[in-house]
């Protein structure tokens, strides 16, 4: 069987085969830096993605702050991850890479403010 992706890795967007046999990688073709390999690698055994979205801020100059994973998180997690961002809300001031959840669904990544925020 023969898996199609685009690397996401740089901005060469390679486009790579992988050829399986019983769930194994066979061999991987298409990728111009070894980068595209390890994506294609780590994608076929578990996606990880980092996620950024944000969240409700109370008393700052904005309604929501921007916030992102502190690491790549597996991809079935970010329902989960986005469940607690819905519900979550922080108080201004708030700095840039302020941990605001720690461990955020049991993704092993934390949720850090990707900017500051002050208060009104």
């Amino acid at each position: 069987m023969i898996k199609a992706f685009d690397c996401i890795v740089c901005p060469m967007s390679c486009h790579i085969e992988v050829m399986m046999a019983n769930d194994e990688i066979i061999s991987v073709k298409g990728n111009t830096c070894p980068r595209g390999e390890k994506f294609v690698r780590q994608e076929v055994v578990c996606p990880m993605r980092m996620l950024t979205t944000t969240v409700r801020i109370h008393h700052a100059i904005h309604p929501l702050l921007p916030v992102i994973t502190s690491q790549s998180v597996p991809r079935d997690k970010l329902s989960d991850i986005m469940e607690v961002c819905k519900t979550l809300e922080v108080e201004a001031p708030i700095h840039e890479h302020d941990v605001l959840v720690h461990n955020i669904a049991d993704s092993g990544a934390d949720l850090i403010a990707s900017r500051f925020m002050d208060r009104r």
